[in-house]
């Protein structure tokens, strides 16, 4: 069983029915939380964790990848991991369903524009991966783009484009994960 988590529902509709999914909550201890608990009764043979989110010079629906989760609101502190690879092979079955989508590290950061090291950023992904590496599971990290990092008009950001996308690309992941 795969085990499909989102911060929202809405970023999981296109998992269909029958799949087991989370609406996890919004950042980094939303997720982290949701997940372990999930984890823990659900008992999955993989994690997907998908989603929206910004990212800097990639177009809007661009789908990506995540190469690894870091954690950007810890780089500083030292006093934490800062980082979780997602299971290679995971990725690759990702990378098969999705050829055209770009394979990146993913910021996390519990706040819009708290990245500076990534391309990516997104508030739920290494607290997602984290929880599921602590737990066994395999899991990967695919999101959509929705919007430029920097750009502060919400009413800008391409929720709808990279959502299609998204549902777009959820049956095809789930069919090459399952394999």
């Amino acid at each position: 069983m795969i085990l499909v988590v989102a911060a929202t529902a809405r970023e999981l509709a296109g998992a269909g029915t029958g799949v087991v999914t989370l609406a996890c909550g919004i950042g980094p201890v939303e997720a982290a939380t949701a997940t372990v608990t999930a984890l823990t009764t659900q008992r999955p043979n993989a994690l997907l964790h998908v989603g929206i989110a910004g990212a800097r010079g990639i177009p809007v629906p661009q789908l990506v990848i995540g190469s690894e989760a870091v954690y950007e609101d810890a780089l500083a502190g030292g006093l934490v991991p800062d980082r979780v690879r997602p299971a290679p092979r995971l990725v690759d079955a990702a990378q098969r369903a999705l050829p055209d989508a770009r394979v990146l590290p993913i910021g996390t950061s519990a706040h819009v524009g708290g990245t500076s090291v990534c391309q990516v950023e997104a508030m739920e992904g290494f607290a997602v991966l984290s929880a599921a590496q602590r737990a066994g599971v395999p899991a990967v990290e695919v999101r959509a783009v929705s919007n430029e990092i920097d750009e502060p008009d919400r009413a800008r950001w391409r929720f709808d484009d990279a959502l299609a996308a998204l549902d777009d690309a959820l049956p095809r992941l789930l069919v090459e994960l399952a394999r």
